[in-house]
């Protein structure tokens, strides 16, 4: 299900060609949708309307006017019509994705729930939901509920047998070496990045942080990946997607925010090639078997590894194999052997003598990969 082992697909020239890569389509999001190729994106990112049904205005302790979202696109007649709305949308959005694409949406408990459902109705298949946690969440001012502090996204992937990707290594060496959970902590937008009229007012009420966006894609697309945001608003998924050299398709109706969105993007400087690209996964470095070691002259026969704390030895034979007392066979078998565990990775369990200290004998299967890549270059 998890593309981990390979590169997304990049945009051919034919590709190119039939989709507006890096522009903005004004208008009603599932008709462009509908007139787009079909499996043609890699992703999609989606902020849709929460359907907040703000029956009045909402004012802090001072009486002062809280600036909510009371804007026409985000309301509905009723349950039934949001309803019909979202998996208008949601089916549109799964006809434009690749095979191996995904989607991840963002609500509220207004409308994440009822979006959920309609995902697993539409045969969407759920990977995750995420929780983003607000460090500077706005206050109940009415004290009569929690502090609303988080609103939740769900990554999905197109259906069950989807390969997506998940930059799983890339994520884990961004949080200091522990697999990325699943609640992230950010602040809302504010300062600087968020976007202002003339009037010094907000251009958009629920402008998303670039930070959000920078760890979805950084998860979930690579360097040339195509990415939709049907509910483009001021360009958020675009502004992050150009920084990390992916493409993007916005679709927006309001024509202020089109406008501010274009502005935005402009004034972005991608960054170049390799400093975007994805750290290789472990599982798409060339196989390199240990007796290939022995062939390369970089560990002779008869040479002893040991583990790194000097308890257990065993002889390196020139067949590839290893023999340690009553135990013979791999690097794996022999290191589960000697320890009565029930497996090993004998790649970083056996060390050799290099220059003066013990080191894994992974650090020679490191060489050979870096020798190929250069050759390859």
């Amino acid at each position: 299900m998890l593309r981990n082992g390979r590169q997304a697909p990049r945009v051919t020239a034919s590709e190119e060609a039939l989709l507006p890569i890096d522009t903005i389509l004004v208008g009603d999001c599932i008709e462009h949708m509908n007139a787009l190729p079909a499996g043609s994106v890699d992703l999609v990112f989606a902020d849709p309307p929460y359907n907040l049904q703000l029956s009045e205005g909402l004012t802090r302790p001072d009486q002062s006017r809280v600036d909510a979202v009371d804007d026409d696109w985000d309301k509905f007649d009723s349950f039934a019509h949001y309803d019909a709305f979202t998996r208008a949308w949601l089916k549109a959005a799964r006809r434009v994705l690749k095979p191996d694409g995904a989607l991840w949406v963002i609500g509220s408990y207004h409308n994440i729930f009822r979006v959920g459902a309609a995902l697993q109705d539409l045969d969407y298949w759920l990977l995750n939901d995420v929780v983003w946690r607000k460090a500077n969440p706005m206050p109940n001012f009415r004290g009569t509920r929690f502090t609303n502090a988080h609103e939740t996204l769900i990554w999905a992937a197109r259906d069950r047998k989807s390969r997506v990707t998940f930059n799983y290594e890339a994520l884990k060496l961004a949080n200091d070496g522990t697999q990325m959970r699943s609640d992230w902590l950010f602040p809302i937008c504010t300062g600087a990045e968020r976007l202002k009229n003339g009037e010094d007012e907000k251009v958009h009420p629920t402008q998303k942080p670039e930070a959000l966006l920078y760890r979805v894609l950084n998860a979930t697309t690579r360097p040339g990946d195509v990415v939709l945001d049907p509910f483009f608003g001021t360009g958020t998924t675009g502004a992050v997607a150009k920084k990390l050299g992916r493409h993007f398709i916005g679709i927006e109706r309001e024509t202020p925010y089109v406008s501010a969105a274009l502005k935005r993007i402009a004034a972005i400087r991608p960054a170049s090639a390799e400093a975007v690209a994805t750290t290789t996964p472990k599982r798409a470095e060339p196989r390199i078997p240990f007796g290939s070691l022995i062939e390369q002259g970089m560990i002779a026969p008869g040479t002893q590894l040991v583990d790194d704390r000097r308890r257990f030895a065993a002889l390196v034979r020139a067949d590839g194999s290893l023999a340690s007392g009553p135990h013979q066979g791999s690097i794996h078998r022999v290191g589960a052997l000697v320890q009565g565990a029930e497996a090993c990775n004998g790649w970083t369990f056996w060390h050799l003598e290099r220059g003066g200290e013990l080191a894994p004998i992974d650090v020679l299967r490191t060489d050979i990969r870096q020798r190929m890549a250069l050759l390859s270059a």
